[in-house]
């Protein structure tokens, strides 16, 4: 089943940034390698997750394809 979002009161913005981040993270990976990955710059890719960059539907995509996880579980 899945998990409830719980709004915090945050834009969602911050919250996928945070998603990702705890992603990256989670995997061992630095910034500027997912950024090399997604072939988007680590300074952009550090606007995401701090929640200062609002990326478009095709940056998402390549986050997900460099973190090597289903779409979805940026949302998750």
């Amino acid at each position: 089943m899945p998990r409830k979002v719980v709004d915090r009161g945050e834009p969602a913005r911050v919250r996928f940034g945070r998603r990702v981040r705890d992603l990256r993270e989670s995997a061992g990976l630095l910034q500027r390698d997912v950024a090399e990955r997604a072939g988007i710059d680590s300074t952009y890719l550090s606007g995401v997750e701090n929640g200062r960059r609002n990326p478009t539907l095709d940056v998402i995509v390549a986050i997900a394809q460099a973190l090597d996880v289903p779409l979805t579980r940026l949302f998750d």
